[in-house]
């Protein structure tokens, strides 16, 4: 197929701290900033400031949980591939296309968002408003067809300017700001203020997104804490300040007659000067908001399509570029369609309960990511406060979700039973991957349903996310024998127990391993500390070695003086192999130090989590190792 092959190539990993923090930044950034105060005021008048301060506490929750679930799955796809690995497939097959298009929704919104600037420059420009978004549409589609470095680059450029701007426009604005304008508030129910937080809260949605392109990510799980959360709080204090500063210096008559109320400030505050400023700024916003949205939804289908729920044409990925280009081709064409058939008002409500659903999930996958107690789900950020955080999220969005009427409700409801029949018509091929949901049936049930696909998805990710390369040590525990035993047994019968296994595969007589196992034993206990024995001997011949790892759950008795053994060790070599012996003790060594090592020994469901429990802990690699050389 010339350039592109069913080869898998792995996308490119350029993305730094700035990168994701200006990805995320731009998603947020956009007409929830520079066109909804407009919209709003006359609803809510000053105490719209409420509104911005209290949607972004409201979206604690949904920013926890994206965060610690991204840094424990740093794949492409971002929530789908996060609900689909708690929840199952058919829920992220839901979960998946309702974001990729709840997404495509917003930046199709963003790029006819230029339109209203457009119309401030160019009064008589509105016939082609649409035209003007399309180019705009295409030109990033095509930008984001070449490496994401290219893309982000442009990213970070914009988004920096536009922050610049907005701090510009605060610092200049707060001196004339009139306090009767703030003072003299309108008169608002309740319900009018929860709906103004509803809509304000998905302004803040797109940060959520860069997610999804945690797989190009440099060092993901310090990278993403830090871009997601720096991005969070900056915009956050920005969108609070900036509607301060606009309701303070505007009256009611001029909010009514603009749909652009910053630029609208900034003349006043400014001049033409600043009214030309906030014009460029809220251009380069939907622009920031359009590309990254186009940039991460371009994921989704990537990400369904690894899984056999899309065609497999949308997971190439460009041998030149590392670009998944069929998939942008897709997300480019979609939302080139929501803007020639775009119902601005309802497309947008539709979009924002999209996103609280997703929410939703995505909290839901938090806890049953948590309750399943899968041994290789390591995040390197936990969202704090569990359960209740998560539980309370829930509760506010789904009040949110009701709020926005029967009639987007109803068209939501359609679009999911879509999804579900597309999964059960497209989906022949049946692969059965255990989600987290299983392992908590399988934990209240005590039985047994499917293999260990998400457990060993789950090392294979972490390996990734910490770029843990193997050395001779993880080649030795991948083929190392493992007994999980049940029941107490004396020290003699677990010795020839392994003495069995290790004469079989060192060709050696298993009597002359038990016995050199008994006379070490013998020398001294080879229990280290309480619960944990390592015995190892030395045998004749040369460029042999091996191990043999055991849990026993009731306990074997080294000594006496010590609780009996449930995790066991043991080494055995030529003289020869004397380096790699003092090696192996060392790796197993940091390997205990885990104050987490013995609750998660005793835990693992059996011989491939023991294995893999051993190969992603944290441990020094031998840097000298050369694959191939020792087999």
């Amino acid at each position: 197929m010339g350039e592109y092959t069913m080869k898998q190539y792995k996308l490119s990993k350029g993305l730094n701290t700035l990168d994701v923090f200006s990805i995320a930044s731009g998603a947020m950034i956009s007409s929830g900033l520079f066109i909804l105060p407009a919209v709003l005021y006359s609803d809510l008048g000053p105490s719209m400031i409420i509104c911005y301060f209290l949607a972004g506490l409201l979206f604690l929750p949904a920013i926890f949980a994206k965060i610690e679930l991204t840094t424990a799955m740093p794949k492409a796809g971002g929530s789908y591939f996060f609900i689909e690995r708690s929840l199952g497939s058919l829920i992220g097959t839901v979960g998946g296309l309702t974001s990729w298009l709840s997404l495509c929704m917003k930046s199709a919104f963003s790029f006819i968002g230029i339109g209203a600037f457009v119309t401030l420059i160019f009064p008589n420009s509105g016939t082609i408003i649409k035209l003007i978004a399309v180019l705009f549409c295409t030109l990033f589609t095509i930008l984001n067809l070449f490496n994401i470095r290219i893309s982000s680059g442009i990213q970070n450029f914009l988004v920096l300017s536009l922050i610049t701007i907005l701090i510009i426009y605060i610092a200049t604005g707060m001196p004339k700001v009139n306090l009767y304008y703030l003072l003299h508030s309108k008169q608002f129910t309740v319900q009018t203020l929860i709906a103004g937080i509803g809509l304000v809260f998905i302004s803040y949605g797109g940060l959520t997104k860069v997610s999804s392109i945690a797989e190009e990510v440099k060092n993901p799980g310090k990278t993403i804490k830090r871009g997601m959360f720096s991005s969070f709080f900056i915009v956050w204090v920005l969108y609070t300040l900036c509607v301060f500063v606009v309701i303070g210096t505007l009256t009611q008559k001029e909010f009514d007659k603009t749909l652009v109320p910053l630029s609208i400030s900034a003349f006043k505050i400014m001049g033409l000067p600043g009214e030309i400023l906030l014009t460029i700024a809220g251009i380069m916003a939907v622009l920031t908001t359009g590309n990254a949205g186009l940039m991460t939804a371009a994921r989704f289908p990537l990400a369904m399509s690894r899984d056999k729920l899309l065609p497999s044409f949308l997971s190439q990925i460009s041998r030149k570029s590392r670009i998944p280009t069929f998939s942008v081709l897709l997300t480019g064409a979609t939302i080139l369609l929501n803007i020639s058939i775009l119902d601005i008002k309802n497309l947008v409500k539709i979009a924002s309960a999209f996103k609280l659903l997703e929410f939703i999930f995505i909290l839901l996958a938090v806890i049953v990511m948590r309750e399943s107690r899968i041994l290789n789900y390591k995040p390197s950020f936990k969202s704090p406060l569990y359960p209740w955080i998560q539980i309370a999220g829930i509760v506010a969005y789904m009040s949110l979700l009701a709020l926005l009427g029967l009639k987007v409700l109803a068209g939501m409801g359609i679009f999911i039973l879509t999804a579900i029949t597309w999964h059960l018509i497209y989906k022949r091929e049946f692969t059965f991957r255990k989600s987290a949901l299983i392992y908590i049936i399988e934990r209240i049930t005590d039985k047994k349903f499917a293999d260990k696909t998400l457990s060993t998805e789950l090392t294979n990710i972490l390996k990734e996310r910490d770029e843990i390369i193997e050395d001779r040590f993880d080649k030795l525990v991948k083929k190392a024998v493992i007994l999980d035993l049940k029941e107490t047994i004396p020290l003699q019968q677990f010795f020839q127990l392994a003495s069995q296994e290790l004469g079989k595969r060192l060709k050696i007589a298993p009597e002359h391993i038990y016995n050199r196992l008994i006379e070490r034993e013998k020398e001294s206990t080879t229990e280290i500390r309480p619960g944990l024995a390592v015995p190892h001997i030395t045998i004749e011949g040369q460029k042999k070695f091996d191990m043999l790892i055991a849990r026993c759950e009731g306990g074997i008795t080294f000594t006496e003086e010590m609780p009996p053994v449930y995790a066991v060790f043991l080494l055995i070599g030529t003289r020869d192999e004397r380096t790699f012996h003092l090696k192996a003790l060392s790796a197993i060594a940091q390997i205990i130090q885990n104050p987490d090592f013995d609750k998660h020994w005793l835990r693992a469901r059996g011989e491939q989590e023991l294995r893999e429990l051993i190969l992603i802990a944290d441990r020094i690699r031998d840097s000298y190792y050369k694959p191939g050389k020792y087999k």
